[in-house]
């Protein structure tokens, strides 16, 4: 479980870096493939780090069955979280586009007010779909 908070420090330092090289030049986009790749490989190790303890620590029959257990539910959970921040990232996302794109349709026909407000909350929607399966996710652990 420590192993994540390992890798938060190397994220921020790798967040760092890509903004200071994408500052440089043209080919800022080489360098965001990059660092995300070297992001995701380091995401990878910490995952078989993280997880090959608890496999390891099972070696007895009732120790093993309880490790199982503890997995499952670490699974779930990890699950739940990947569920509700992807939804809370695409709505934001979504929300400041179709916000942006609202507000300038009422600047020039405040008649749209309904309208516009209907397909930002149809945007926020998608947040609430995924904290549903989160809570579900969650029930499941």
């Amino acid at each position: 479980m420590f192993a994540w908070l390992i890798g938060l420090p190397l994220i921020a330092v790798a967040v760092v870096v890509a903004r200071l090289a994408a500052r440089r030049g043209p080919r800022a986009g080489y360098v965001f493939a990059a660092v995300g790749g070297l992001l995701a490989a380091g995401a990878a190790v910490l995952l078989v780090a993280a997880a090959g303890p608890a496999a390891a620590s099972g070696a007895g029959g009732a120790a093993a069955s309880a490790a199982a257990g503890a997995g499952s539910s670490t699974a779930a959970l990890l699950g739940a979280a990947i569920a509700v921040a992807g939804a809370t990232i695409g709505a934001g996302i979504a929300v400041a586009y179709t916000g942006a794109a609202a507000l300038a349709a009422m600047s020039e026909r405040p008649e749209l007010f309904g309208r516009a407000m209907v397909i930002v909350g149809l945007a926020e929607g998608i947040a609430i779909y995924g904290l549903i399966i989160g809570i579900i996710l969650i029930g499941k652990a």
